[in-house]
């Protein structure tokens, strides 16, 4: 999947959480999402994404997507 689509959609998933009045549950549930319901490929793509330099993530995918824990390659 190309990773502005992923970017895209992480993204998307952290504008859900912005209503969560509690940041480091807005932090959990965007991580919750990503690993339960992305495969292992997409989450390694955007972590990768990230380690780059992650410009184009919202402040909250960033958070989310830094403390994931990847699976073995």
């Amino acid at each position: 999947m190309r990773i502005e689509r992923l970017v895209a959609m992480a993204n998307d998933i952290a504008t859900y959480f912005t209503i969560e009045p509690d940041h480091n549950a807005a932090v959990a549930g965007v991580r919750d999402h990503l690993t339960r319901f992305w495969d292992p490929v997409m989450r390694r793509e955007i972590k990768a994404y990230l380690d780059e330099d992650g410009k184009d993530l919202l402040p909250l995918a960033r958070e989310a997507v830094d403390g994931l824990k990847l699976p073995p390659a």
